[in-house]
């Protein structure tokens, strides 16, 4: 499913509280790209993975989700690319990033490693840290499989992450991701989409062969 820029992808009488069916496996994944070159690239996601993914040519910022996920670097900081957009709008969301890097992993949080914090807003409630490079501006070698990283870190992070009001799984139903180091990062956006697609394989369909590391 595609939607036309400037459209809300989502449930829209969905609030941030809502819960999915206890049996759901999956939750309902959003790709979202302000370029078309990264649109194209995550239709072949959506269209060989199974489970409820879509794709919004668009802002993450028009989805209708409970969370966001940001391709971040180790230290949380916040200040390029998409998180500098997530940062402008969801004011407390910085801070609470790196407050969570501190406590939990001693102020670097590794690739391959997620946390979850509240964006201080209604909605999305909830913004996904996982990281794809170390440093802030990183340039990532051609071969990384960094964005393999950072999505299997996130969904893994909807499927056993628990925070003081939940399990994750039951408090998000509807998760919005950019572009996985396709911005400073270089990653090229086909690049992007096939390790997304194993990522995705390996959380939430492990019986299928991976294709994208």
């Amino acid at each position: 499913m595609t939607a036309e820029p400037g459209t809300r992808t989502g449930h829209e009488d969905v609030g941030s509280s809502f819960a999915p069916p206890p049996d759901s496996t999956t939750p309902e994944l959003v790709l979202c790209a302000v370029d078309d070159l990264l649109a194209q690239a995550w239709t072949t996601v959506a269209d060989t993975v199974d489970g409820r993914v879509f794709v919004h040519r668009g802002s993450v910022l028009d989805v209708v989700a409970q969370a966001v996920v940001s391709p971040a670097n180790s230290y949380g900081w916040m200040r390029g690319g998409i998180d500098a957009v997530y940062a402008r709008a969801y004011p407390e969301v910085e801070q609470n990033v790196r407050s969570a890097v501190l406590a939990y992993h001693g102020g670097e949080l590794p690739i391959g490693e997620a946390v979850i914090v509240p964006t201080g807003e209604a909605e999305p409630a909830w913004l996904i840290s996982a990281p794809t490079m170390r440093e802030p501006g990183e340039r990532l070698p051609r071969d990384t499989v960094h964005p393999y990283l950072a999505a299997r870190a996130a969904f893994r992070q909807w499927r056993d992450g628990r925070l003081d009001q939940g399990r994750v799984r039951d408090l998000v139903h509807t998760i919005a991701m950019p572009g996985l180091g396709t911005g400073f990062g270089g990653v090229a956006p086909a690049a992007c989409a096939r390790q997304v697609a194993a990522a995705w394989n390996e959380v939430f369909t492990p019986g299928r062969t991976r294709n994208g590391r």
